[in-house]
Parts: C-alpha cells; sequence; structure tokens
C-alpha cells in the first residue's frame, strides 16, 4: 500500500471540477431578487442594495481563480501520484468546496467581524494546503529541469505570499476591521514584486550564460 498510486489525469481532472463548481456556486450568494421587490424598488436600489454580495462575490472568484492558476502550475510538475499528494490535494479541494458557505456567510454579516474571520480562516486554510502541496510537489520532483532554484523560490514565496496576508486579515479583523477588509491588495502589490525579483534573476542567469 505504501508505493500505491494513482492516475494523474484522473486526479487533475477531478481537481478541475471541483474548482470550476465551487467558483460558479459562487454567484449564488449574490441573489436574484424576487418578482414583487422588482417591481416594487429601482433596478438601481435593487444592485446596489447586493454591492456586499457583489464584492464578495468577485473577491473570492478571482482568489479562488489564483488557487486554481497555482493548482495548474504546480501540478504540470508531477510525474507521480502517491496517497500523500492525493491526500494535500483532497484538503485542498475541501476547503474550496467550502468557500460558497464562507463567502455567503461574510456577505450576510457584512458589517460583523465573525463572519469575515471565519471567511479569512477558511482562504487561510486553502493556503495551507496550498503551500503543503506545493512544497511535497518541489521535493518529490526535484529533479525536473523547470524547477530551478529560482523558480523553487517563486513558487514557495507565491504561496506564502497570500497565506501570510489571509491570515493576517483574520487577525486584524478583531482589531482593525476597515483595515482587514482591505488588506488584501497586498497580494496582488506583493506579487508583482516577487514576480519582479524572478525576472530579474531569470534575465541575469540568461547574461551569464
Amino acid at each position: 500500500m505504501k508505493d500505491l498510486t494513482f492516475d494523474k489525469n484522473r486526479v487533475i481532472n477531478f481537481s478541475d471540477a471541483v474548482f470550476s463548481i465551487a467558483m460558479t456556486l459562487l454567484v449564488l450568494e449574490v441573489g436574484i431578487p424576487s418578482v414583487e421587490a422588482i417591481t416594487t424598488y429601482d433596478t438601481w436600489e435593487l444592485l446596489q442594495s447586493r454591492i456586499p454580495n457583489f464584492i464578495g462575490f468577485v473577491v473570492s472568484f478571482l482568489v479562488t481563480a489564483l488557487y486554481w492558476v497555482s493548482h495548474l502550475r504546480s501540478m504540470k510538475f508531477v510525474t507521480t501520484v502517491d496517497s500523500k499528494l492525493l491526500w494535500l490535494n483532497i484538503f485542498l479541494l475541501l476547503f474550496i468546496v467550502l468557500m460558497p458557505f464562507s463567502t455567503g456567510l461574510y456577505v450576510g454579516g457584512f458589517d460583523f467581524v465573525g463572519p469575515f474571520a471565519f471567511y479569512c480562516f477558511n482562504l487561510s486554510a486553502i493556503g495551507i494546503f496550498n503551500f503543503l502541496l506545493i512544497r511535497y510537489i518541489i521535493k518529490q520532483e526535484k529533479d525536473h529541469p523547470e524547477l530551478t532554484p529560482n523558480a523553487i523560490k517563486w513558487y514557495k514565496f507565491t504561496a506564502l505570499n497570500a497565506l501570510i496576508i489571509w491570515i493576517l486579515a483574520g487577525i486584524l479583523a478583531f482589531i482593525f476591521p476597515l483595515v482587514a477588509r482591505m488588506i488584501f491588495i497586498l497580494i496582488f502589490i506583493i506579487q508583482f514584486f516577487i514576480n519582479r525579483n524572478y525576472r530579474v534573476k531569470e534575465n541575469r542567469l540568461i547574461v551569464n550564460e
């Protein structure tokens, strides 16, 4: 049982299906106005009342999409799916599936700390298993020609970036709620510098060759 391996294509196809379903279900948290509401209120008023829902939907969709892209990038290096890799992937998907619920809880209690903290916990859990998955793949596939020392740093720093920011957001939610809700923007700013540093080092390697 220790050497048991699994079909890589089935694992990837299943993972893609889970990501796509979870991302699709996010839109259900926006909520469709009833016929009575449509005939009673102005369209702009109805849309305005759902601004928190749209914010939650867009943020959750984009963040989930980023984790899907990360999954896509890391799985291309995998040659063998063993039991440990399989279960790391399953736990990652567990928290991906939880995203529609945590998003609904967050937008339903938009002005409260608890729902947002739970939302941050969900995203932090995804970040933890995403990082563990990437680290394990790098360890198992260390001889892959594309996994250069510079590339390995980029994968690890990219995974840690989102993880640290969402943990920080969850902590700050109890101290500075407004700052906590906006801090996710740092993910994109820090990622910009991570990418730039990676490109600079890659260009230096090319010049030295």
